[in-house]
């Protein structure tokens, strides 16, 4: 009876839903508690269900679940609380992927660190893209198989056993005392962990990390036909979408936007890209550098996934160090790269550099000449043998459009690979994805990375692969308006409040391609001490952004993204969910960016009146 009412709700809910739960792939930050992100969200939704609620105004009321679609969203925490209550589970042990692979991965990394063992058993087939070989060999994870005839030959095993199967249908399952973990797959859904038993309960948030940093929850289109099969007790029904022709729309798009001909990679994220990129790399290292430590060298405050990704990673891998490469400020990004390259150099090291241009938040370029001769330089171990020459990975996300790679750019002599976040300017926000090309000095590495973007199974799904088709050929000329929003709002800040301090890129830059749509900005402060001032500056802050969303709500957003369709975005990035891991790196400025669709005028006359009031 519970059950039959349970899923009479949910086809309500689905007939009612905010568009927005399909849709959105950001949330406005002032609205949302990352403590809270998932619990907050089913809270009220669990009132709702009680008093049989599914009005369209009370569903639309809801707080925000997740601030990106990447960690998860409406519609994924529905389908993980119906699974859950289906189960007498609670909602946090239901955690849907949209990987196969990545659940598995997930429990192998905390079994791994906590020193456990783990049994993998299968009734019929492992994902198609497991490979045992290079998980144990690559990621350092040590497991057994175990293929059964029947589940119930499942015995008890000392450590965790994860039961994985094939279906067709999202449906209930009895849970067995003796196993610990059920991944689910799906066939082009991905897959559905249930964290069974309350000793196992310590998994929970470790699994969730791995979730948002390494890949992405489940779609909110693949979540909604999850859905339909659980309340229709149908088969998947997945429609079929011409993956073939947009992929080589996709593949072709990159190759014309950032000059390479390389092969070009899509993922499901910008992380799920960059961890194909990390693993990839150690792959290459482990093959062709034996023995050698492997160096990533990450700028501190630089996008706050990109540092956690990697000191992850670190701590997994023995011989993989991450280490910090200073670029804001006063610290020179080529003057620091030089020093930390000799320094690995005479450690006969494999040094790996992590870095975004222009530089976020900050918006800095270096000298690109001087970066290619810093990159370009022979160093020695301190045996005197030649080092291992540096790979440059450059995160592009701010500006996709420059060319460093192709044949005669600045960077196509030294081995360099870059990557941009795809639910920015290349979607205009329409989704989450990310992309991988390199020049033709990174041809092997790029098929290593492929083969780990493949057994992740983090390539991007079809829906994506459509958004960017039809997204990404209008990229270039979004990014030019884009631009010319900002620096019209640059240039009017700094003629109305010329005490504070923007952090763009000079027209020089912008004449060489580098055409961003954000701008950090440091107000003018008060006080008499550091802490006064600091205090001052940062209530300031919040003083302009609410205003901004209270005068402006349909256009001004509290959110962390860019490269959108329309609007201006605010944040403050040392308190957003995406800033540096690091205290001591964390910048309480602000950053903004601006669309191509906005309305500048009314954005300059409210900013005029903020001024008036400080």
């Amino acid at each position: 009876m519970e059950e039959t009412k349970r899923i009479n709700y949910i086809k309500d809910v689905l007939e009612n839903m905010p568009t927005d739960w399909l849709n959105l792939t950001t949330h406005q930050l002032d609205i949302y508690n990352e403590k809270l992100a998932k619990t907050q969200f089913l809270d009220q939704f669990e009132t709702l269900f009680n008093n049989n609620n599914t009005s369209s105004s009370a569903l639309s009321k809801l707080p925000t679940a997740y601030d990106y679609i990447r960690l998860g969203h409406p519609l994924s925490c529905v389908l993980e609380w119906t699974i859950a209550n289906l189960h007498q589970l609670t909602s946090e042990s239901v955690i849907s992927f949209s990987s196969q692979t990545v659940p598995v991965l997930a429990i192998l990394r905390k079994n791994l660190l906590e020193n456990k063992k783990t049994q993998i058993v299968y009734t019929d087939k492992l994902p198609t893209t497991f490979d045992a070989d290079i998980i144990k060999s690559v990621y350092g994870y040590l497991f057994e198989l175990k293929k059964i005839e029947n589940e119930s030959e499942i015995s008890a095993f000392d450590g965790s056993v994860i039961f994985i199967s094939e279906q067709n249908q999202i449906s209930t399952t009895t849970l067995s005392q003796h196993i610990d973990f059920y991944i689910n797959l799906y066939s082009g859904l991905g897959s559905i962990l249930l964290v069974n038993g309350e000793g196992n309960e310590n998994y929970i948030s470790e699994i969730q990390h791995v979730r948002r940093r390494e890949t992405i929850a489940m779609t909110p289109a693949n979540s909604l036909v999850a859905l339909k099969s659980l309340t229709e007790n149908t088969a998947i029904d997945i429609q079929n979408s011409d993956v073939a022709t947009n992929k080589k729309r996709v593949t072709y798009t990159i190759k014309s936007i950032t000059g390479s001909n390389t092969k070009a990679l899509v993922g499901s994220s910008g992380l799920s890209v960059q961890y194909a990129i990390m693993m990839g790399l150690i792959d290459d290292a482990l093959e062709n550098n034996k023995g050698k430590e492997i160096k990533f060298i990450v700028p501190p405050n630089c996008y706050g996934g990109t540092n956690d990704q990697a000191r992850r990673v670190a701590a997994c891998l023995k011989n993989v160090e991450v280490v910090d490469l200073p670029v804001d400020g006063e610290n020179d990004m080529v003057q620091s790269i030089d020093a930390v390259l000799t320094k690995i150099a005479n450690e006969d090291a494999v040094p790996y550099i992590i870095a975004e241009i222009p530089t976020n938040p900050r918006v800095e370029v270096p000298d690109l000449i001087q970066l290619k001769n810093v990159l370009s330089e022979k160093r020695t171990t301190a045996n005197g043998n030649i080092a291992v020459d540096p790979v440059f990975i450059l995160d592009q996300t701010f500006c996709p459009n420059v060319h460093f790679l192709g044949e005669g750019e600045i960077l196509s002599t030294v081995r360099t690979i870059s990557y941009a976040s795809g639910s920015k300017f290349p979607s205009g926000g329409k989704c989450t994805a990310g992309y991988v090309i390199g020049n033709t000095k990174t041809t092997a590495l790029l098929d290593k990375i492929e083969v780990h973007l493949t057994l992740c199974d983090n390539e991007a799904t079809n829906l994506q692969y459509e958004i960017l088709a039809t997204q990404m050929p209008t990229m270039k000329q979004r990014i030019s308006d884009a631009y010319k929003n900002t620096r019209e709002f640059v240039n009017f800040i700094t003629e109305t409040l010329p005490e504070a301090k923007i952090n763009f890129v000079s027209e020089e830059l912008a004449a060489q391609g580098f055409t961003p749509s954000v701008f950090s900005l440091d107000l003018p402060t008060k006080g008499t001490t550091v802490e006064e001032k600091e205090t001052y500056k940062r209530a300031l802050n919040l003083q302009l952004i609410n205003l901004m969303i209270a005068e402006i709500p349909n256009e001004s957003k509290y959110c962390v993204s860019y490269g959108q369709l329309k609007g201006c975005y605010w944040t403050i990035p040392a308190t957003s969910t995406q800033g540096t891991t690091k205290e001591g790196d964390k910048d309480y400025i602000i950053r903004t960016a601006l669309s191509p669709n906005i309305d500048l005028e009314l954005h300059k006359k409210v900013f005029l009146d903020f001024v008036k009031t400080i």
